[in-house]
């Protein structure tokens, strides 16, 4: 273990591959609690052998038993407090080692002993409380398959995960797990995504999906094509983030390294002033003992491992959520929001558009505008185009395709001129009223021309989320702020925004207007951005708080936001909210008791109303306490193993707009 919780200290416990291997998995596997065991026996013995027996020899076993039980619970944190101060570094262990030397000057070898054996046993308590919530986090590492079967010039053959390659085609039979991640490229299953996303209810696969590491197949043998190693896949990215992210700290931790790092040196020369006025004034004895009692009572170290405990605790639980968060600094922020913005694409909806109603003009019908509609967006990028394809069974291109530049698409088929796009760049004409209706319902409706006349307006909508409805209404039941943020026009905004619940609503943003909007709403309240990573990341990294949808597949989403939603389920986000606030109660309270704690035995130890043997004793339990608080922060609640209720389907009028 480090110096006394590690006050000041910034050097790691360990790292890497030892690390894992030498992580305690139960309490007596812990070295500084095997210690502690020692240095408790040993002195247990000295007071037996003391109390049950007089005589010179008795007392003699009975101060070598002491000495022994102070050596053994010394070893935990002495040590390394030497290498330290040969570093000028000065920690709580600074102040523990001070303590036992002057206790042992001072001839009270039993009560430095008492004081190393509470101490170790805090320090052995922090350190698998520690290693507790690392491994939770490294087993996410776990749900690899330690093989897989790979094709490979037309053979099957059996291989460690590691030796994986970009284009391998792994076969994954009914039951298995996924070894790495990869594209279906044959056959069709449900997935058993609930240990990497939190999402309880089985994720549909077919060809052209992607599937992640750990995922497990149900009943159908999918062929897949791999597209990570297994050092880079998705569970191995997300480990190495979080670990190297949770260096990062919240306002409250830096709040406890602030008060713990000059208060050491502080007590220090407190004590030096309290032995050098007391003996001028007094017994040099008594003063001199006083001022190691106060030595030992102002000590920080409950303040310094209260808000670390939690912050580690309360990350682990959350990856088991299916919420990536990025250290302390994120979780803090993450309980301090009241504000929501959320874009609308691909957050609120699906971001999956399809054609939901033709109207017609001019004798064309619904198959003639669907079919000139295709033949343009067969050369097309456009948002909308994937949509209007698979609206049609066979495409026969337009030639002479041209983009009008935020108006739509220009080109020619059969010698006929065709064009669609937008309305106002092309004429309603007759389908006003029908435009109208598609637009106030929510669609993004696109008008198609031959040869200067309008044959006919398509509708586009993006589903909602089936449990969109359902989390806006419980952000607001939280007393959150919730708006929605889009670049679709206000009336798609609009009547999305009325099917879910959500009152302010923005609309026609470009990226850059939208980093400005979240500016102005962060000066209300601490507003939290959420978005798909990509087109909002100007927004994402504007607000206190960014966070990303769907981070399994997203590599700009991990990147930019704070928090990320590992799954496509949007409940994890109200959950996400509960779970920090749950930790930020917790990190507070353990401040508040730490520094409770010293106020009340500072000035208990200078009167001498407390020895050092009661001093020890309660800043040693208060340890076990903050830990015990801060530990509490790794419980976390998955959600249901259904969606509950959910929101009714729309109807084709009811629609969402597609683009934002």
């Amino acid at each position: 273990m480090s110096d006394a919780c590690g006050c000041g200290d910034d050097e790691p416990r360990a790292g890497g591959e030892e690390a894992e291997e030498h992580e305690p998995e139960r309490l007596w596997e812990v070295r500084e609690l095997q210690f502690a065991a020692v240095s408790g026996v040993l002195l247990l013995a000295a007071w037996i052998t003391g109390w049950a027996v007089d005589g010179g020899a008795a007392g003699t076993a009975a101060t070598v038993l002491e000495w022994l039980a102070l050596l053994a619970g010394a070893y935990t944190f002495v040590p390394s407090t030497v290498k330290r101060l040969a570093k000028g570094k000065i920690g709580v262990g600074t102040l523990m080692t001070i303590a036992a030397v002057g206790a042992v000057l001072l001839g009270e070898v039993g009560e430095a002993a008492m004081l190393a054996f509470l101490f170790s046993i805090s320090e052995g308590l922090e350190e698998y409380s520690l290693a507790r919530t690392r491994r939770g986090l490294r087993a996410l590492l776990s749900l690899v398959p330690d093989e897989a079967t790979v094709l490979r010039d037309g053979t099957e053959l059996v291989v460690a995960p590691a030796a994986l390659r970009v284009g391998d085609r792994m076969l994954v039979r009914p039951g298995e797990r996924v070894a790495t991640d990869g594209i279906v490229r044959d056959g069709r299953t449900a997935l058993d995504v609930s240990a990497i996303t939190g999402e309880s209810v089985p994720v549909e696969a077919g060809p052209g999906d992607e599937v992640f590491a750990g995922s497990i197949n149900g009943t159908g043998v999918l062929t897949v094509e791999v597209t990570t190693t297994a050092e880079d896949n998705s569970l191995a990215r997300i480990v190495r983030i979080v670990e190297a992210e949770q260096s990062r700290k919240g306002a409250a931790q830096r709040l406890a390294d602030r008060i713990a790092r000059p208060l050491v040196p502080g007590v220090m020369i407190a004590a030096v002033l309290i032995a050098a006025i007391g003996s001028l004034l007094g017994d040099p004895l008594v003063w001199i003992e006083r001022a190691l009692v106060v030595l030992v009572a102002a000590s920080p170290c409950a303040l310094a491992i209260s808000v670390p405990v939690t912050v580690v605790a309360a990350v682990g639980a959350a990856s088991k959520l299916g919420v990536l968060v990025k250290g302390g600094a994120a979780l803090e922020a993450l309980g301090r929001i009241r504000g929501v913005a959320l874009d609308k694409t691909g957050t609120l909806t699906a971001n999956r558009p399809a054609v939901i109603d033709v109207a017609t003009a001019n004798g064309a019908s619904r198959e003639r505008v669907l079919d000139v509609a295709a033949a343009l967006e067969a050369r097309s990028e456009h948002p909308l185009a994937k949509a209007i394809l698979a609206a049609v069974e066979h495409v026969d291109p337009a030639s002479d395709v041209e983009a009008v530049t935020g108006a739509g698409l220009t080109g020619r088929r059969d010698g006929h001129t065709i064009r669609l796009g937008r309305p106002g760049w092309l004429d309603a004409g007759p389908l006003a009223a029908d435009v109208s209706r598609m637009q106030d319902a929510g669609a993004t409706a696109v008008l198609v021309e031959q040869d200067g006349q309008v044959i006919g307006a398509v509708a586009v909508r993006d589903e909602l989320r089936p449990e969109a409805g359902e989390v806006v209404a419980q952000l607001r039941r939280d007393s959150y702020h919730v708006a929605m943020l889009t670049g679709d026009n206000h009336a798609t905004a609009a009547a999305l925004a009325k099917d879910v619940g959500i009152d302010a609503v923005h609309a026609e943003l470009r990226p850059e207007d939208k980093a400005r909007l979240v500016e102005q709403l962060r000066g209300e309240r601490p507003t939290a951005m959420v978005g798909d990573g990509v087109n909002d990341a100007p927004a994402l990294a504007t607000a206190d708080l960014g966070i990303a949808m769907g981070a399994m597949g997203t590599d700009v989403a991990i990147e930019t936001a704070d928090v990320a939603l590992m799954g496509e389920d949007l409940r994890h986000l109200p959950q996400a909210f509960t779970h920090a606030r749950q930790a930020r109660r917790i990190m507070l309270q353990n401040v508040g008791l730490s520094l409770a704690i010293v106020i009340v035995l500072m000035p208990l130890a200078l009167f001498g109303v407390l020895g050092l043997a009661a001093v020890v004793l309660v800043h040693e339990l208060a340890e076990v306490v903050v830990i015990a608080n801060g530990v509490r922060a790794g419980r976390a609640k998955p959600l249901a193993t259904t969606r509950g209720a959910r929101q009714a389907p729309l109807a084709p009028t009811a629609a969402v707009g597609a683009s934002s």
